[in-house]
């Protein structure tokens, strides 16, 4: 087995811990300026990384606050992504999306367009 090294680029271990599905997926992040190494905004996908820094930058429609604990030798499954960093990020203030219970027969047509203009726009 090949050991972890003492540093990383960026690039690599957002994508070792599996925060992006590519490689330059993440390093588009980093180079647009959107990714924050101890408080330092950084837009370089080379810049190298290790064991305690604290990373801030967007995922979908979060911010995400982790703590680098190690450096992945490779880019496993999941739960041996999950275990190079501790979340720091507050829990979510937005209620869970559960779906609608149902209490009957299928809606009408009038209902359903009742139930769908009293949801709030998403784009707003």
């Amino acid at each position: 087995m090949t050991e972890a090294p003492d540093s990383l680029r960026i690039d690599k271990w957002l994508w070792h811990a599996r925060f992006f599905k590519t490689r330059s997926l993440a390093a588009k992040q980093v180079s647009e300026g959107k990714v924050r190494v101890n408080a330092q905004k950084i837009s370089k996908p080379a810049r190298s990384v290790s064991a305690g820094d604290v990373l801030t930058f967007p995922q979908a429609n979060a911010i995400r606050v982790v703590k680098i604990l190690a450096l992945g030798a490779r880019r496993g499954p999941a739960p041996e992504a999950q275990a190079l960093y501790e979340d720091l990020s507050p829990p979510s203030e937005q209620p869970s999306q559960r779906p609608l219970e149902r209490s009957g027969p299928r809606p009408t047509k009038k209902e359903r367009r009742r139930l769908i203009n009293s949801r709030p726009d998403p784009l707003e």
